[in-house]
């Protein structure tokens, strides 16, 4: 991993791996109890603190299946594809606990999750079961404004037009959250002793046709509230890893002057967000994780698959700066033998008996 965020080409690049519960659930299951994490050979694993306290518990009747730290409530929501007689759950909220509130008072009076609802002291136990992995504290929801104090707390069009107008009930809401999360992985990083490689982040900042805000609102509002995690993270001697959907193309040289190291996990179907151009324009200054793209493999053939995996390696993994990886969680309508062949490919390993015929 360090070989390859330096720039230098490994033997391979890292690997890492990202599935929604169903298909982690099918690949277990294929690989009779060995998970996909421990099969793939992923390079990554994660570390933190034990959470102190019990969630609300949902209220029969309620509509609400699970309450997060928040306060957000979730329902489980089903679907079913009946292209494959498969489905599953995903958790939607239904609840946003921040939507109503319209003084500063509310949101002083609001019981916020505190650092100490933590015990940090798992994490040094937890590096050490870990052994020569890639160490990463952190993840896709840190400090998460759009989606965590928008999605899930305001709603996201209020966000947007409380960035927008400045409006002081809605920053405060996103600056406690995003305060909580810096003192979380600030008591974590300093927990670790400098053993933790990787601060995980994320900000989905871009849709499929341009970045989802202007330039002028990364700089005023997003940017300084970033960089201070990304100074966090190097003041301890670990890479950042920043999660973004969408295309971020235009905002990537920003990124770049703001000292992240990991742009995750890239998907290649939006505008500007051509594998080779990225590599090409920004490959010796920031490493891309993703770029097997989950918008088309569900309906790619095996060969396509393993073809578009060698790919990735050969071209986007020379020189180092690249991490194989899924640009998202793959979804259960991708086909089993779909999933394999691309991790075949990256680990020199045969998965190759799908229903009891074997496919090259």
């Amino acid at each position: 991993m360090k070989i390859a965020l330096n720039f230098q080409e490994p033997d391979r690049p890292p690997i890492q791996f990202y599935a929604t519960p169903e298909v982690n659930k099918l690949l277990t299951n294929y690989f009779k109890g060995k998970t996909p994490r421990e099969s793939f050979e992923v390079d990554f694993r994660y570390v933190g603190p034990r959470y102190l306290k019990e969630a609300k518990k949902a209220l029969p009747g309620s509509g609400i299946d699970q309450y997060d730290m928040w306060g957000a409530g979730y329902k489980n929501s089903p679907y079913h594809l009946d292209a494959i007689d498969m489905g599953g759950t995903y958790p939607e909220p239904v609840y946003l606990p921040f939507a109503d509130m319209k003084t500063t008072d509310e949101v002083i009076e609001y019981p916020w999750p505190n650092p100490d609802d933590f015990d940090y002291s798992a994490i040094p136990e937890q590096i050490e079961d870990y052994g020569d992995f890639a160490i990463v504290l952190g993840s896709a929801g840190i400090p998460d404004i759009i989606n965590g104090a928008g999605v899930r707390g305001r709603g996201m069009a209020r966000l947007l037009m409380d960035i927008a107008l400045e409006d002081k009930v809605g920053i405060a809401i996103i600056d406690k959250r995003v305060n909580f999360w810096y003192e979380y992985l600030k008591r974590g990083l300093q927990t670790g002793q400098g053993k933790i490689d990787i601060v995980h982040l994320g900000e989905d900042l871009g849709s499929q046709k341009g970045p989802l805000i202007s330039p002028q609102m990364f700089d005023n509002f997003f940017k300084p509230r970033l960089q201070k995690f990304i100074d966090l993270a190097h003041e301890y001697g670990a890479k950042t890893w920043l999660h973004s959907c969408g295309s971020t193309y235009l905002l990537i040289p920003k990124l770049i002057k703001m000292g992240l190291d990991v742009l995750d996990s890239v998907q290649t179907a939006p505008e500007g967000m051509k594998p080779e151009k990225l590599k090409k324009d920004f490959g010796d200054k920031l490493a891309f994780c993703g770029m097997i793209e989950t918008q088309e493999l569900p309906h790619m053939r095996v060969e396509e698959c393993k073809s578009l995996a060698r790919c990735r390696i050969e071209i986007i993994g020379k020189g180092g700066g690249y991490i194989f990886c899924p640009s998202h969680d793959l979804q259960i309508d991708t086909p089993l033998e779909n999933i394999l062949a691309i991790y075949e490919e990256i680990t020199g390993k045969s998965f190759r008996k799908i229903g009891g015929r074997e496919y090259t």
